[in-house]
């Protein structure tokens, strides 16, 4: 695009049934007549005054049912509890997400970003047009009526509903030009707000994809090859046929699948199969030799250039004072809490699906394309996820459950157990860092070089050419510090293994390198690293600012109980700065986070309510694959099939969470991710303070701690 922002806000309105169902942010060369192309939200306000908000986004515990309504309530002046939401349908051109490219996708921390100016913008024009279509109605100037609480009010007490309004109002032009609220008479946005899902959630109403029944429906398990990526040579089903409830065994691309009248009964028949299996090149692998290959690669391979200042290497060689470090990152899995499930229902050459995705417009074309259907032949309706974490980007569960249903002519069911989850994910890659720095007389750095070397996700997912910079790899690639001379590059290595999006994606990779390098420098220049941070952030006042009132409110440099440590690490992710500070003993071998305290500057908030229960779960989230959390490989298979291998944090585990929220007028920046990337190199640098050890490898377990 080369439009404003501003500029390619256009809109139009058509009308719905007997309601105004308002698009927004039309551009200009995809408009036709009668059609409405919107590539973000709608509007729609029915006769009897509901107000629904048609998210584009997918609800999966972020918090966009309450965030992205309470943007259109603050305009149109209605209780926030007025407003439904419905989630859309596939389309990208009426709902893309601009910042991802396009794609109608949930992911990035964007959903707020994204809908901040646009859906208020909506909800300001659709009252304009109610305000119109009310003056026309009483033949009065509409500059003597207002609104509020979803009706239009007149003099003498006359008022009509938004409701009954609507129809008229659809039939208006859609007015280009509207006032939005000054941020200081916001009534609804920027204030604590309870999650409209949630009583739904707790009475059990909430429709997450697993809750999905159909008439007619049955139940699938699929048995994949133990090996991701092998196929099936042949296989003998007459046990699993001669089970209780069984209908049907089918062969598709990824398995064999028992279809059965319950997915218990699916589920025992599936292990009665014995299925000869082509396990293919990945049978070979395993995750030392994996990340082996990518310390070579990080050698010998091609490095993309991502910024250069100055000739460090120059600098470096010349230096009486260098330090180098290499960092390694593991294997992760997404482990959502509901596992991949999608329910599929083939009839008259049409395909409905019903289920959990992140990502509809891909989810409908390659579903098409998989069971030999025209795109339109196939609906998508999502549920709420139950995790979704990346997870959900990709849609090969869905693929699976279309073909079955394809296969045996009825709503079928597709549910994988946690083990299926587990061992056939799209797993965070593993990734090299390898750093270098050289130290002046004050301590101070005055080069640095910085190599990244891992796959690239978004290779896979978008096609992106091998020798193209991959943005998805670099996020928190270049810190805030101002050094001299510097040289940052990205070396691409497919190390074998099918890899995938993780929550913060390469933020974790590339905040757990530079934020322990950092930490290496204070200590080698005999520096307190939260001081030696601050000498570095001159003119990076929002950084510096997260990482002061971090360290104050976590008492950065006052006693602690004997045995404990402190570490501190900053980072900026999708617009938020942000500075966390770890507190840590060893507990039987074995690390103990006491408090993890946050500050955080992310612009302008809409429910801070969510924004500290997202960096609740980021912290979470972040100190399980810290700490605990690591995919391992023998002959290609996976060796975590459970949460007894791949840990995560219990309650009796987790840390006091101290938050500190940045009033701030700057643009709103993301909040579901950037917490997770910040705690292992804050846990790290506790750990080397308090044991001397410098772990530079993840997870740091008991082992890797005694070992070091």
């Amino acid at each position: 695009m080369t439009t404003s922002r501003r500029t390619f806000l256009k809109n139009s309105a058509v009308l719905a049934g007997s309601g105004l169902l308002m698009g927004i942010s039309i551009p200009t060369a995809l408009q036709a007549a009668g059609t409405v192309h919107t590539p973000n939200a709608w509007v729609h306000i029915a006769d009897d005054n509901t107000i629904t908000l048609i998210s584009a986004r997918s609800e999966m515990g972020q918090g966009v049912y309450t965030s992205m309504p309470m943007l259109i309530a603050e305009e149109l002046h209605v209780d926030l509890r007025k407003v439904k939401v419905r989630i859309a349908p596939p389309n990208a051109k009426l709902y893309g997400n601009p910042l991802l490219g396009g794609p109608q996708l949930t992911g990035g921390s964007t959903s707020v970003r994204d809908g901040w100016e646009k859906l208020r913008i909506g909800g300001a024009q659709v009252r304009e047009m109610l305000i119109t279509a009310a003056a026309n109605a009483w033949k009065v100037d509409r500059s003597t009526l207002t609104a509020a609480d979803g009706f239009i009010l007149g003099a003498n007490g006359k008022k009509s509903s938004y409701g009954s309004l609507a129809a008229a109002a659809s039939k208006l032009p859609v007015p280009e030009n509207v006032a939005i609220k000054d941020p200081k008479d916001f009534t609804i946005v920027g204030k604590r707000t309870k999650r409209l899902d949630t009583p739904d959630k707790v009475n059990g109403q909430a429709q997450f994809g697993i809750d999905v029944t159909l008439p007619g429906m049955v139940y699938a398990a699929l048995e994949q090859c133990p090996v991701i990526g092998g196929k099936v040579k042949s296989y003998d089903d007459s046990k699993a046929k001669s089970m209780p409830g069984v209908l049907a065994v089918v062969e598709i691309p990824d398995g064999v699948a028992v279809v059965a009248n319950s997915w218990w009964r699916a589920n025992m028949a599936r292990k009665a199969l014995s299925i000869n299996w082509d396990e293919g090149p990945g049978a070979s692998l395993n995750e030392k030799a994996m990340l082996d290959g990518l310390r070579a690669a990080s050698k010998t391979g091609t490095p993309i250039p991502l910024k250069a200042v100055g000739d460090p290497e120059a600098v470096i060689a010349a230096s009486s004072k260098v330090i180098r470090a290499e960092y390694a990152s593991q294997l992760l899995s997404h482990s959502p809490l509901e596992p991949m499930n999608f329910t599929a229902h083939y009839e008259n050459g049409k395909m409905r699906l019903i289920g959990p995705t992140q990502w509809q417009d891909a989810a409908q074309s390659q579903i098409a394309k998989a069971v030999g259907l025209n795109t339109e032949d196939v609906s998508v309706e999502t549920t709420f996820l139950g995790g979704g974490f990346g997870r959900r980007i990709d849609i090969d569960f869905i693929i699976q459950a279309a073909q079955i249903s394809k296969a045996v002519g009825k709503p079928v069911k597709l549910v994988w157990s946690r083990e299926d989850d587990m061992t056939h994910d799209f797993y965070r890659p593993q990734a090299i860092h390898t750093m270098a720095a050289a130290l002046g007389a004050d301590g101070k750095p005055t080069a640095m070089t910085f190599r990244l070397t891992s796959q690239s996700v978004t290779g896979r997912v978008f096609g992106l050419p091998a020798p193209v910079q991959d943005p998805l790899m670099t996020e928190a690639a270049v810190a805030a510090y101002n050094i001299p001379a510097s040289r940052h590059d990205v070396v691409k290595h497919d190390a074998g293994l099918r890899v995938g999006y993780w929550r913060s994606v390469s933020h974790a990779l590339n905040a757990f390198a530079n934020e322990s390098f950092v930490d290496e420098l204070a200590l080698a220049a005999g520096q307190d690293p939260y001081a030696y941070r601050m000498s570095l952030l001159a003119d990076k006042p929002r950084f510096a600012n997260v990482l002061k009132l971090a360290a104050d409110k976590a008492g950065w440099g006052t006693p602690l109980p004997q045995g404990h440590a402190r570490g501190i690490a900053l980072m900026e992710g999708y617009d938020t700065y942000m500075a966390q500070v770890a507190e840590i003993s060893l507990e039987h071998g074995a690390i103990k986070v006491h408090k993890v305290t946050v500050a955080a500057d992310l612009g302008r908030m809409v429910n801070p309510d969510t924004v500290e229960a997202q960096i609740q779960s980021s912290v979470m989230f972040g100190l399980g694959s810290a700490t605990m959390q690591e995919i391992t490989l023998k002959d290609g298979r996976v060796q975590q099939s459970n949460f007894h291998q791949f840990p995560i944090v219990r309650m009796s585990q987790a840390p006091v969470v101290d938050i500190v929220l940045v009033e701030s007028t700057e643009k709103p920046g993301g909040i579901g991710e950037p917490a997770t990337a910040l705690v292992a190199p804050a846990v790290a640098n506790a750990l080397a303070t308090l044991t001397g050890k410098r772990l530079r490898k993840l997870p740091m377990t008991a082992q890797a701690i005694q070992s070091a």
